[in-house]
C-alpha cells in the first residue's frame, strides 16, 4: 500500500498517537476510514458513468453505421459498384443503324 512497510506504519501510528492523543485517535481513524470509503464510492460512480457513456456512444455509432449500410450499402459494395460502373464495356456506345451507315 503506497510502498509503506510495517516499520513506517508503526512510526506513523506512534506519531499520530502523540499528536492527537489516545482518546481522539479512534475517532480520527473512524472519520478517515469513512472519508476513504466515500472517496472510493465516488470514484467508482465516476468510472461507471464514463463506461456507460462510452458504451452508449459505441452503440449509437454502431446504429448509425448499420443505418448507413442499409441506406447506402456497405463501403465494399459501393467500391465494387463504382469500379464496375467505370469499366470500359459500359462506356461503349451502341451504334445505331445511322452510325453504321456513315462508317461504311
Amino acid at each position: 500500500m503506497f510502498g509503506i512497510g510495517m516499520p513506517e506504519l508503526i512510526v506513523i501510528i506512534v506519531i499520530a498517537l502523540l499528536v492527537v492523543g489516545p482518546k481522539k485517535l479512534p475517532e480520527l481513524a473512524k472519520s478517515i476510514g469513512k472519508g476513504l470509503s466515500e472517496f472510493r464510492r465516488a470514484a467508482d460512480d465516476v468510472t461507471e458513468s464514463v463506461k456507460k457513456s462510452l458504451k452508449e456512444e459505441d452503440e449509437k455509432k454502431e446504429g448509425d453505421d448499420f443505418q448507413n449500410s442499409l441506406l447506402f450499402g456497405s463501403r465494399e459494395g459501393r467500391k465494387d459498384h463504382e469500379q464496375s460502373s467505370s469499366s470500359p464495356e459500359e462506356h461503349v456506345r451502341e451504334q445505331s443503324p445511322k452510325d453504321s451507315a456513315y462508317k461504311t
